[in-house]
């Protein structure tokens, strides 16, 4: 190796990170980030080998791995002694959220995962985890429409088992005051991803798409409180991955117990305010009352598939099925939520943290972005 490309990898080998979830939203946008950093290499880890991230650089390796089977957990993981950043930015979504199931099987991924990294990772600095603003509510109830801005302090939910709840302690446990480590709870995620079971942009630009083909309403369902009422907190990707760097590579933010941050846009928002600039960008026909309670996506939706394969064909976009971007269940929910999550971000504005969007102009940078990606027309 000539000497220019040793010096090279030595800088890089002074940052390494492994992104767990890596073809996520975050994720992602994660790796694209580290990566553009002249002295980061990247490792991004995810399940399934035929959803790769397009991310050309010598410094990024994606490593496919069932991070269920402890084996194959350390016999791919356990050689990357180099490791010095941990993101981990994934879950298993098979069970139930409030289960003991859903714990388990999460509980158990990390466990495979630090239990064939942490005795070869002798450098080590950091781990960050991403969990979600659901940190702070039951989806059992009761539930309260009021506004009430929670922060990171907020007691945790004593009636629900929550495996956010469990991966805290955990690393608590695993890293036992050696190892910083901090964690990152975003509320509505919006960025762009083929693998990703809550994928907002995605669901919204397919409907658009479809209700464009078929010359169909671009009507808002949902209850009348989430289309007039600040409900919940977008969460712009790039914002995400920001945070995460930010808080393992900042002094201000290191801490052995685990601190943990909002990760938000800033700005409250109304549907009703976005809805009619979103419908433009999608070139899509809104009625005059772009809000009807009694529409569901998940029925006015669930004959479309044969109609996406149309327009993927005819705009000659990248081969998808409809479930694989949208996610109607999870629309119907969004829009009907019986409760408002929002978050306060003073703790992360106070320790320096500067990065801000508003909602409206995240949706319509990834809807550019995923255009790009071929993902949608």
């Amino acid at each position: 190796m000539a000497a220019e490309e040793s010096g090279s990898t030595e800088a890089a080998m002074n940052h390494v990170a492994i992104i767990f979830g890596v073809t996520g939203l975050a994720g992602k946008e994660l790796a694209r980030r580290l990566i553009l950093k002249p002295n980061w290499k990247v490792y991004g880890i995810a399940r399934n080998p035929e959803i790769v991230p397009y991310i050309e650089n010598p410094n990024f390796q994606f490593i496919s791995c069932n991070l269920l089977n402890p084996l194959e957990t350390q016999q791919k993981l356990s050689l990357l002694h180099d490791v010095t950043h941990i993101f981990w930015i994934t879950w298993a979504s098979q069970f139930p959220l409030d289960s003991q199931e859903c714990c388990e099987q999460n509980k158990g991924m990390i466990s495979n995962a630090l239990n064939a990294i942490l005795p070869t990772a002798k450098a080590l600095k950091h781990v960050s985890l991403q969990t979600g603003m659901k940190h702070y509510i039951s989806l059992q109830g009761p539930f309260d429409m009021k506004v009430r801005y929670y922060n990171e302090e907020c007691p945790r939910v004593s009636t629900i088992q929550n495996f956010y709840y469990v991966l805290e302690d955990f690393l608590e446990e695993k890293l036992a005051g050696k190892v910083a480590w901090s964690v990152h709870r975003p509320g509505l995620l919006i960025g762009s991803s083929k693998r990703s079971l809550y994928n907002f942009m995605g669901s919204l630009c397919v409907y658009g798409a479809i209700c464009k083909h078929l010359n169909l309403p671009f009507v808002f369902g949902g209850s009348k409180e989430s289309w007039e009422e600040n409900c919940i907190d977008g969460s712009d990707a790039r914002l995400v991955a920001e945070q995460h760097i930010w808080a393992a590579t900042n002094d201000a933010t290191y801490s052995m117990d685990g601190e943990a941050f909002n990760a938000i846009n800033g700005p409250s928002f109304t549907w009703k305010e976005i809805w009619p600039a979103l419908a433009k960008k999608l070139g899509v026909e809104v009625p005059e009352d772009m809000f009807l309670e009694e529409f569901r996506f998940s029925t006015g939706m669930a004959d479309k598939k044969n109609v996406w394969e149309e327009i993927v064909k005819k705009e000659g976009l990248v081969q998808t099925e409809m479930e694989d971007l949208a996610n109607w269940e999870f629309l119907d929910i969004l829009f009907r939520c019986p409760f408002k999550l929002l978050g306060a971000r003073d703790k992360a504005d106070r320790l320096g943290f500067t990065v801000r969007y508003k909602t409206l102009n995240s949706i319509m940078y990834w809807i550019d972005f995923m255009r790009e990606e071929k993902l949608i027309p």
